[in-house]
């Protein structure tokens, strides 16, 4: 089983998990990156209102996402561009907790997947003063992204597992996590066929 995952982001519109305003998604096959996709997403109601200091964060506005497709409209796709692949984040607690929450929030079953954190990857592949995004991404060779753009941060991650998985001669996400004593971790219920 080659190296096949798709790297995830999200940005969100205040301090509610639910409130995903933005998504962007990586594909990665054999350890190339294949595909790419992002776009905003309406917060759902009640988790909905834009805290300042996430705005300045990634500059998203709510006037950007008023005409976006809402959660339960855009999962779908998420779902179809990550396929049954292992989900990869940077610091994967809180982008899991993004598709728990929001799914929560608007009454709809959260998908089934299994998931690595690069986060976890870094701090066991590189000895850095820091282990966040920009560091971790520069120390795999990907430099020069917009940090808190969510397709940016997505890539950054894939250039990071891609890497770290060279580094230690895994041939699968499973291989990366058990080289490295990372935890795969699963989120949701059973997908329906």
């Amino acid at each position: 089983m080659p190296l096949d995952f798709t790297a995830i982001d999200f940005e969100t519109a205040n301090s509610s998990a639910a409130s995903a305003c933005s998504v962007g998604l990586v594909k990665v096959r054999d350890g190339r990156v294949v595909d790419r996709a992002s776009w905003f997403i309406r917060p759902p109601l009640g988790h909905d209102v834009f805290q300042e200091w996430n705005v300045r964060i990634h500059g998203i506005r709510p006037e950007e996402v008023a005409d976006a497709a809402g959660w339960v409209d855009q999962l779908a796709d998420l779902v179809e561009f990550a396929e049954d692949d292992h989900l990869v984040a940077h610091n994967a607690g809180f982008d899991m907790g993004v598709i728990r929450a929001a799914c929560a929030a608007t009454l709809v079953a959260c998908p089934e997947y299994r998931y690595l954190c690069s986060l976890q990857v870094a701090r066991r592949t590189y000895h850095l003063e820091s282990y966040r995004l920009p560091v971790a991404a520069m120390a795999a060779g990907f430099e020069d992204f917009r940090h808190h753009d969510a397709l940016a941060d997505a890539e950054a991650c894939a250039a990071i597992v891609v890497h770290a998985a060279r580094r230690h001669d895994a041939a699968t996400i499973d291989d990366l996590a058990a080289l490295t004593g990372a935890r795969v971790g699963r989120i949701g219920v059973p997908v329906a066929a």
